[in-house]
């Protein structure tokens, strides 16, 4: 006999037609009464509070689907420790994210900004990726996309993880523990790693002063991964080439921010991931989790939330 639908709560409302269209798709059914429910899709990245109050009337709920990669707010209140299983959109949206982070590179590199708004003939200037080197912070599934797309570049990428473990493209991965040494000779550094106690403010003067002159800073991660101060004082003083920002700390960078004077900093507002991109890549990740929940239950689900490492 085939096996019932499960059953979903999902939130906090309103919920969009498109989350609703994605559990159906998957074969469940969505229920209003939470404790009846056997598995949870949230889709506010910022509402703990909600979910912690959702959870406590779905006793039997044993899966969590959240939605974005990064879950430091879910982290920071201890909602990983208990007992069920969590789910993210870790790795969704690798592939925009890290395209972004590209263009980013290239454009500081080659001094797009500087063109772009230029209105007379200017001496040459620009440094090519080809042939470069090229550090990433993370071992994720932005990593992997980027890893990707540098490939035709021919570029010596270091990759720093937590595990020194081998990355499909990467020409070599290490630990924290040697990050001064990996950007020393890097055309890029790309922030790609996800936000928890240890990472914040990883990259620090230090740092930054470790970077060659010409090298340009890219952060598709989190604010929060850099101290704020610190990079302004290095873009002012032409210690590092400049920096790509799609996300910055504080966030939304406020009007008259420093950064938004340098000439040698793009800012791109949180978009390496917009609403418009994120819908089917998220619907796809509800429905894919969603039919292996009802097939084998919380052991094959994709996007897994290491409670241990907060992410």
């Amino acid at each position: 006999m085939p096996q019932p639908p499960p059953l979903v709560a999902i939130g906090p409302d309103p919920v969009p037609r498109w989350i609703t269209a994605a559990i159906t798709d998957g074969g469940a059914q969505i229920t209003s009464d939470p404790a009846e429910a056997q598995a949870v899709v949230w889709i506010s990245a910022h509402d703990v509070t909600g979910l912690v109050d959702l959870l406590a009337e779905a006793p039997d709920a044993t899966w969590v689907q959240l939605p974005w990669a990064g879950v430091e707010h879910f982290a920071a209140q201890g909602v990983f420790n208990d007992g069920r299983t969590w789910t993210c959109g870790k790795g969704v949206y690798a592939d925009p994210v890290a395209e972004l982070a590209l263009a980013l590179a290239v454009a500081g590199l080659r001094h797009l900004p500087t063109w772009v708004t230029a209105r007379t003939w200017l001496p040459q200037a620009g440094r090519s990726l080809y042939d470069g080197r090229v550090t990433i912070l993370g071992g994720g599934g932005i990593t992997a996309s980027l890893l990707d797309l540098l490939r035709p570049l021919r570029v010596t990428t270091t990759v720093i993880r937590r595990r020194h473990e081998p990355m499909d493209g990467a020409s070599r991965t290490t630990t924290p523990d040697h990050l001064h040494e990996a950007v020393s000779e890097a055309d890029a550094v790309f922030v790609a790693l996800a936000l928890t106690p240890e990472t914040r403010h990883v990259i620090d003067k230090d740092v930054l002063d470790a970077m060659p002159d010409h090298a340009w800073l890219v952060n598709v991660a989190r604010g929060e991964h850099v101290v704020t101060d610190d990079l302004v004082a290095a873009l002012e003083n032409r210690t590092i080439g400049g920096a790509g920002l799609d996300v910055t700390d504080p966030e939304p960078l406020p009007d008259g921010h420093p950064l938004w004077a340098l000439d040698n900093c793009i800012i791109t507002p949180h978009t390496g991931n917009t609403q418009a991109m994120a819908r089917p890549l998220l619907s796809a990740r509800i429905t894919e989790n969603l039919r292996r929940f009802a097939a084998t239950g919380t052991t094959d689900l994709v996007g897994l939330v290491d409670p241990s490492a907060g992410y």
